[in-house]
Order: C-alpha cells, then sequence, then structure tokens
C-alpha cells in the first residue's frame, strides 16, 4: 500500500507546516516529501500548500483533500481491526482523547482491565481540553474521547455518560478535611483558592453559580493543570475544585468532599464519537467495556 504511505507524507506535511520537519518524522529524504507532494498537485491540477517563508500553509483544496486522507486512513484502520477479528486475534490500536480529570487514575485503571482481557490491543492516549478533544475526533486522530460537560454539537455522538458532582479538594491535614460532611461554599473564603484557568469547564460551571450568588471567590493561583493544582495543595491550606472521580483513594494525601450549598454545579463525564463513523471494531469494544463500568458509579444513560 506504498500510495497510502505517499498520502502520508502530505499530512505530515499539513500536521507540522514544514517538509523538512515531515521528512524527519517520517525518516524519508525531504527532496522525497517535496516530489510526492508536486505529483499530487500536477494530478489534481491545483496547488494543496502555500509556500511560505516560514513553512507550508494549506490551500483550501489542501483543506479539502487532508480531510480525505484522513477519513481513509480511518477506514483502512477499521477494515484491518475487522480482519483482526474475524481471524480472533482481538489486535489493534484504541485512540482516545480524555480530559485531565480522566487521565489521572479512571481511564488508566479500565485500559488497564480491558487489556487483561485483550493483550493484543494498544492504546494511544491523548490528554487535552474541550476543544481540543473534539478536534481529534472530526480529523479521525482520535476514535473515542472521555470529556467533562459536552455541549450538544450536531456531528458528535454521546455513547454513554456519567454523571460527576463538582467537589471541593484538600490535603487531608487542611482544617476543612476533619469535617465528615459536606461544607458550605461560605467556608471556602478563609483559605486560599488555586482554581483552573477560566477556559477549562468545571471553573466555568463554577464562575456561572457563583454568577447567580453574592458569594464571590477570589484565586490567588490560576493554572491550566489539575496536576500542578492537586500538586500545590501539600505545601499550603489552600483549596480546589475538581470532579469526584478526578480525586481518587490513589491520591493519598488529597481528600474530597462536597458542597452542601443547593443548586451547587455537577455536569456528566460522556463517553463520545465522530456521528456516523463506524469505529474500528476493537475501538467499539472498548467502548462498551468502559460503557459497562459507568454502572459502578451511577450512569445516566445517553439519550
Amino acid at each position: 500500500m506504498n500510495h497510502l504511505r505517499f498520502l502520508q507524507y502530505l499530512d505530515e506535511v499539513a500536521r507540522v507546516g514544514s517538509i523538512r520537519q515531515a521528512a524527519e518524522r517520517l525518516h524519508v529524504a525531504p527532496s522525497a516529501v517535496n516530489r510526492r507532494i508536486q505529483d499530487l498537485e500536477a494530478e489534481l491540477g491545483t496547488p494543496l500548500f502555500e509556500r511560505q517563508p516560514r513553512g507550508m500553509r494549506l490551500t483550501a483544496a489542501g483543506e479539502l483533500f487532508v480531510q480525505y486522507i484522513r477519513s481513509r486512513a480511518a477506514h483502512l484502520e477499521q477494515v484491518r481491526s475487522e480482519i483482526e477479528d474475524l481471524q480472533g486475534l482481538r489486535r489493534g490500536c484504541v485512540r482516545i482523547v480524555a480530559s485531565q480529570a480522566a487521565a489521572a487514575a479512571f481511564l488508566p485503571e479500565r485500559i488497564a482491565g480491558f487489556r487483561k482481557k485483550h493483550p493484543l490491543v494498544e492504546f494511544q492516549v491523548q490528554v487535552a481540553d474541550h476543544s481540543q478533544a473534539l478536534e481529534s475526533l472530526r480529523t479521525f486522530e482520535s476514535d473515542l474521547a472521555l470529556i467533562f460537560h459536552l455541549d450538544p454539537e450536531t456531528d458528535i455522538m454521546r455513547l454513554d455518560e456519567l454523571a460527576q458532582p463538582l467537589c471541593l479538594v484538600m490535603h487531608r491535614d487542611h482544617p476543612l478535611a476533619a469535617q465528615d460532611g459536606p461544607v458550605k461554599l461560605r467556608q471556602c473564603l478563609d483559605y486560599p483558592l488555586v482554581l483552573p484557568d477560566s477556559d477549562i469547564a468545571g471553573r466555568q460551571l463554577l464562575d456561572a453559580f457563583l454568577a447567580r450568588r453574592s458569594i464571590k471567590l477570589k484565586p490567588v493561583m490560576r493554572s491550566n493543570s489539575f496536576e500542578f493544582l492537586l500538586g500545590y495543595l501539600r505545601y499550603e491550606q489552600a483549596l480546589t475544585f475538581q470532579i469526584e472521580i478526578g480525586v481518587t483513594p490513589e491520591a493519598g494525601e488529597l481528600v474530597s468532599r462536597k458542597i452542601q450549598d443547593r443548586g451547587f454545579p455537577s455536569a456528566n463525564l460522556v463517553l463520545a464519537s465522530l456521528r456516523n463513523r463506524q469505529l474500528p471494531v476493537v475501538a467499539y469494544t472498548f467502548a462498551e467495556y468502559l460503557s459497562s463500568t459507568f454502572a459502578q458509579f451511577g450512569r445516566v444513560r445517553a439519550k
């Protein structure tokens, strides 16, 4: 299937914006990459790239052709998976993009459980924010997405959902950790707050809730990394917010408490795929397995 490999040359240049960098990643000569692009442009009768001083930029025709390449590659992977499934091998690669909260413990545990049954299956996991995750599905870079608080999208299909409350997180030595039950939001005002950036779904839910209340939370620190925020709690009596599955017993020094205030936000962790795309068998099988594990947390079945 050399012709598919040659199409990959163009796709790689589109991703990195440089013939030289694409050639390095593909382990071929830059002249070979450039020649294949020129051959395709001659065959199609139109430029696929704008040659700029600082790199290569897709033309409108190039955007269409790259979409075709990625769709074709995804379909080929599906066919390969179906052939392997017929052979009873259950081989293949599941490509999944996940939110930070799901990537810490929830998703690794489930991948490990799946691989006990299907040890020949490989996984490619990307951690991304909401918009990046949807783009990864749309460009066929990922088969599945596991993301928090997904707004309706016409081209995205919800396979299953898991209800997740937004919880208060702190170090186990924090004064509020001694309180067994839920915490009132006003109690948080006495301590430093470290919050996720405003473009992260959990923060947006929190801000929307506070906009209708007299309580104002002023963070002393903001970050796009939950790993950093949770790590910081070990060094100051600070507080942050995270969805429930983002803080597990494995977190050790950290504990979570629910917020007592009526109407405090919760949302769903959504398992999604690109609508009207037939998933590779192995990806579909993992989606079914992942969905079956939602029940222990209180699934919200997608409509």
